[in-house]
């Protein structure tokens, strides 16, 4: 159109389809755009756009959520799991008390004695070193009255926890009772004198309710408690198959040969016990074993012990002291040779007590030894004392 008064009049734009490719979630929406510029300027953000920028964000979460699902789903698979075996896909059941995993379906205990590896107390940054951060004490102990439960009371720090003399207010003494203490100061030198000979725990354990027994009988009151302990000790390794001499005991306890042999007879009266005859093969392969003789030796040196006593040629004869004797009449006759000194130091007994038991069983040296026996020395040439 011409004239002054003429306007230029725009033309509406071509229409366009409303489908954008996801690709460009921020293009033009053009149903949106007006004749109005700022509505031009703003066409990025209209409603139509938006929705399809939040359609591609929760796909993008969506797809990031399952990997990680899969991911861990596929960490746990590796790892070990326990199951029934013959319910393999049943949820198990914890038994918190007693440790337990049991399947619901059959009952089957699959796993016992669970430990949680986890800490039982938490530990803070202002904490001290010194401060011990457990709540619990030491395990329950049967052979105490009141299972040995009883509160501990820590060490005081401040002014309020003693009194005007600088003792401390709170004391642990109440807490236990005087039986309770004299048991637990048996018991720590019962695993003392076992932990010295290298016991085992078993032993300890028969120890400690031998002890339990006769100090509730108060069947040796007036005996000293350690020694009580020890002939506990020695009646322990007789009746677990392991037994030990007197002089054993002795050495790593603080009581005499003579004390421990007396509470012996007396526990053994009391509990109304007895125990198995101690016989050569009982120490046999120790005193071998602590003498490095080799396995042949030792056999010779059981055989020629058992014949001895089969033949009463050592009546009277201890033993300790049988069993020494065939020791050095069997090393005699082999290349690895052992004196009697070295002998009576591992048996605990003297020379001459060696000396007087080779000398019964010499005589029939030829009917002792056994017949696949390899002398490296003859039975004629063996030394007589």
């Amino acid at each position: 159109m011409q004239g002054s008064n003429s306007r230029t009049v725009r033309s509406s734009p071509e229409p366009k389809s409303d489908a954008q490719p996801l690709s460009h979630p921020a293009a033009p929406c053009y149903d949106c755009v007006g004749d109005s510029p700022i509505k031009g300027r703003l066409r990025a953000s209209c409603r139509h756009n938006l929705f399809l920028f939040l359609v591609r964000l929760l796909w993008l979460l969506a797809g990031t959520a399952v990997a990680v699902k899969m991911a861990s789903t596929s960490r746990l698979d590796a790892l070990p799991r326990v199951t029934c075996p013959n319910h393999p896909d049943a949820i198990l059941v914890e038994d918190y008390r007693a440790g337990d995993m049991i399947c619901p379906e059959c009952g089957l205990v699959v796993g016992d004695r669970v430990i949680d590896v986890g800490s039982e107390w938490r530990t803070f940054s202002n904490d001290k070193a010194t401060k011990d951060p457990s709540r619990v004490g030491d395990s329950q102990n049967p052979l105490l009255s009141d299972g040995d439960l009883s509160t501990m009371i820590g060490k005081g720090t401040g002014a309020a926890s003693f009194d005007e003399f600088g003792n401390s207010k709170y004391q642990n003494r109440r807490t236990m009772s005087s039986s309770d203490r004299a048991m637990m100061n048996a018991f720590k030198e019962i695993t003392t004198m076992a932990d010295r000979i290298n016991l085992p725990r078993n032993i300890v354990d028969r120890t400690n309710n031998l002890f339990k027994q006769v100090y509730e009988q108060k069947s040796l009151k007036g005996r000293a408690n350690d020694a009580i302990a020890s002939a506990c000790l020695y009646i322990a390794c007789r009746q677990e198959g392991v037994p030990r001499t007197f002089k054993e005991i002795c050495a790593v306890s603080r009581i005499s040969k003579k004390e421990i042999g007396r509470c012996f007879k007396l526990i053994l009266k009391a509990l109304e016990t007895s125990v198995d005859l101690i016989t050569t093969g009982d120490f046999m392969s120790r005193f071998c074993s602590n003498l490095c003789l080799p396995k042949q030796v030792q056999m010779a040196a059981t055989h020629i012990a058992r014949k001895a006593v089969e033949l009463d040629l050592v009546p009277g004869r201890s033993p300790i002291s049988v069993a020494a004797a065939a020791i050095y009449m069997a090393s005699q006759a082999s290349a690895e040779k052992r004196t009697q000194k070295e002998i009576g130091d591992i048996a605990g007994v003297a020379d001459v007590t060696i000396r007087q038991s080779y000398r019964l069983i010499y005589p029939r040296a030829p009917d002792l030894f056994p017949t696949d026996f390899k002398f490296d020395t003859p039975v004629d040439k063996l030394p007589q004392l």
